[in-house]
């Protein structure tokens, strides 16, 4: 849309008259008498109502573009960069949105107000991600980046940006152990309540499905503790926030009873076979946690019967928990035992705290009777 000519004045009363609701008329008041006082903190804020409000759609860019860019320089970028963003969801198609954001961040590519260009540069990318330019997104990313590293603190709006957009990029990659971080990084920029019923599911189901596909996800804690994984309660994909919590208590028998879901999600169905392992390494760790540290030197018959893998499987299972880290110890292959010094943390659910409760029980009862035991020989004559 081409620049309108008009006075200031003119325009906003054109505006105000033929184009506005009714409810939103007395606002162009305010626009016109604080833009006449230069009162630009004043004026700023009730624009941003302004385009906040769904029935302005219509007015954005031509307010944007023959109101708000004639003092642009005047009023804090970040929240120029605000309303620049509201008004480029009123473009006809990515193409034209793409041009209009990439010279707002262009416009506020300054020393001073590198947020600004940072919140306009982030949202570039993700509109080049909406039209397939994957290369050219992370481009953008990467310079969004570097110069979020250099800031000493900034808005929690322009790092919730970067994750989301981040987070969305990976998606797109398939990447699953990045999207699952930065995906997590942006809950924890933005109040989840504030997200939509449909965002807060696709959110959740995206994060579930990384979880499970990540190749270095093995502990699923921060997710199973998120309100957002609440949102697939009662839902089609109810059966996934199960799956979740079957992995993190290696629950064999409750993976294999959800595991004619896996055809629902393509991603899933076609990684059955990591899926198995990583059921297999969960089982693992579980059945060492359950032991205490004294009593942590696990038989392969042991093992076979923990994990259910085939006989030729259970050496290999056990490097690989070695080598990522689940677990910390020996094996001894002559004897067939593996002797586990350390296992890997991971959050626990009602049963799991029932079975420590019990183990503190055990070791409370163990303490109390070498007690009993050490008061009974001192309190025995001394053999002459």
């Amino acid at each position: 849309m081409d620049i309108d000519p008009k006075p200031v004045p003119e325009f906003l009363a054109q505006q105000r008259d033929e184009v506005a609701p009714p409810s939103l008329q007395p606002l162009f008041l305010d626009f016109e008498d604080y833009w006449e006082r230069k009162l630009w903190h004043q004026l700023t804020e009730v624009l941003l109502q302004f385009f906040e409000h769904p029935e302005s759609a219509p007015q954005r860019i031509p307010l944007y573009k023959n109101f708000v860019l004639t003092f642009s320089d005047k009023i804090n970028q970040l929240k120029l960069v605000t309303l620049g963003l509201s008004a480029s969801r009123q473009c006809k198609d990515n193409q034209e949105a793409l041009e209009f954001l990439t010279s707002l961040a262009a416009k506020v590519n300054k020393p001073d107000s590198k947020d600004a260009y940072v919140y306009g540069t982030v949202e570039v990318a993700r509109v080049k991600l909406l039209l397939r330019d994957l290369e050219g997104s992370r481009k953008a990313l990467d310079d969004a980046e570097k110069h979020l590293e250099t800031f000493d603190s900034v808005e929690s709006v322009v790092h919730a940006s970067f994750y989301r957009v981040n987070a969305d990029y990976y998606n797109a990659k398939l990447e699953f152990a990045s999207y699952y971080k930065n995906a997590l990084l942006y809950l924890a920029c933005v109040n989840v309540s504030d997200l939509s019923s449909k965002e807060q599911q696709e959110r959740a189901y995206n994060l579930a499905v990384a979880a499970l596909l990540g190749e270095s996800i093995y502990n699923f804690g921060e997710l199973l503790l998120h309100p957002i994984l609440n949102s697939l309660q009662d839902s089609e994909h109810a059966w996934l926030r199960e799956l979740l919590f079957a992995f993190n208590a290696g629950n064999l028998a409750r993976f294999h009873g959800l595991s004619g879901h896996l055809s629902k999600q393509p991603l899933l169905e076609q990684q059955s076979k990591f899926l198995r392992e990583k059921i297999c390494l969960s089982a693992l760790t579980e059945a060492v946690f359950r032991r205490p540290p004294h009593d942590r030197a696990l038989s392969f018959a042991t093992i076979l019967e923990e994990t259910r893998v085939y006989p030729e499987e259970v050496e290999h299972l056990l490097m690989k928990a070695l080598s990522l880290g689940l677990v910390r110890g020996s094996i001894d292959q002559v004897a067939e035992v593996a002797r586990i010094s350390w296992v890997q943390p991971k959050v626990l659910d009602k049963e799991q705290i029932t079975n420590m409760k019990q183990r503190l029980l055990d070791w409370d009862e163990s303490v109390n009777k070498m007690g009993a035991w050490m008061e009974t020989r001192l309190a025995a004559p001394a053999e002459v």
